[in-house]
């Protein structure tokens, strides 16, 4: 990577001190820095450049038009502007000519976007049913705080010991990033004890004493004799566990990732009449606009058109 933000930003090593190249780096998410590197090197081994002409752009957005999706196509994009705008370039992708081009991409090859199935309460409910052993302790307590705190799967992994506080009413956790906070400003999320046997603020707590966790990652790796490790999970580990309990529970786990748990508590409080504002309250979202589908679709069977004359 360290040579990749070099070269965007077109400078020699008596340019630039090391402090600078920390900042630039760190002007971005860890996870957005591999995406990066990886779009550039994917596209100049297709054959473009730094800097690159609109025809370029254009030619290798046809050329993978029909085997990539709107939204790949979009973040490479991103990428390649990225890269032009550190050199303190015009970036190629704002054209008319690359812009037109993707315009007529979409029209041809569509927009429509691959959506997992949310895992609603009463799904996550079976999924954690009769869980036991050191790896069911902690996935029980893993899918219902993610679901209760409608965590990204990143924000999960990150969760410490020093990051949750126990009160009367259940638990307060301090979520320091994400990926709409870029600048570490950090929020606080309440999760509360729920009625009845199935609780979130149980299982967390129940984990916790089980393995003997006071400090640190909350969520570790279990290996195949129960022995629970000392760094945190993987994002890809939580969307595993997520169709593994899945499909215990009798659910196609194809259609789960680890975003159905987050995208489960939005739809299940928009069913249950809840305000987007609290919603977004808890998930984090910036706008009611991010939330649209999720309570669309949620809200699709509320005064039908064809229901009223039923």
């Amino acid at each position: 990577m360290d040579s990749l933000v070099a070269r965007a930003i077109n400078c020699t090593p008596c340019e630039v001190t090391p402090a600078v190249l920390d900042y630039v780096r760190s002007s971005v998410a860890e996870n957005t820095r591999r995406a990066y590197s990886s779009d550039i090197q994917r596209f100049l081994e297709w054959g473009g450049s730094l800097p690159s002409p609109p025809e370029v752009i254009a030619n290798y957005l046809a050329a993978h038009a029909q085997s990539h999706s709107i939204a790949t196509l979009a973040r490479w994009l991103s990428s390649i502007s990225k890269a032009h705008v550190l050199r303190s370039m015009n970036s190629p992708c704002q054209t008319e000519y690359v812009r037109a081009t993707y315009r007529g991409i979409k029209r041809i090859h569509g927009v429509e976007q691959r959506q997992v199935t949310p895992a609603l309460w009463p799904d996550v409910c079976a999924m954690v049913e009769n869980l036991g052993g050191s790896k069911g302790i902690r996935d029980r307590a893993l899918l219902m705080i993610g679901f209760a705190g409608a965590f990204r799967r990143s924000e999960l992994v990150a969760l410490t010991v020093e990051d949750v506080q126990f009160v009367k009413q259940g638990v307060v956790v301090n979520l320091r990033s994400s990926k709409t906070d870029q600048e570490r400003k950090g929020r606080k999320v309440a999760i509360p004890h729920a009625r009845g046997k199935v609780c979130p603020v149980s299982a967390l707590e129940g984990w916790l004493k089980f393995a003997g966790i006071s400090s640190g990652p909350i969520f570790r790796p279990v290996d195949r004799r129960g022995r629970v490790g000392s760094n945190s999970l993987t994002a890809q580990n939580v969307a595993l566990a997520v169709k593994q309990r899945a499909e215990a529970a009798g659910f196609d786990p194809k259609t789960f990732s680890g975003h159905s748990l987050r995208s489960g508590l939005v739809t299940s409080a928009a069913q249950a009449g809840v305000s987007s504002w609290k919603i977004r309250q808890q998930t984090g979202h910036a706008s009611d606009a991010m939330l649209a589908r999720y309570i669309r679709d949620a809200e699709i069977f509320v005064g039908n058109a064809a229901g009223a004359l039923f």
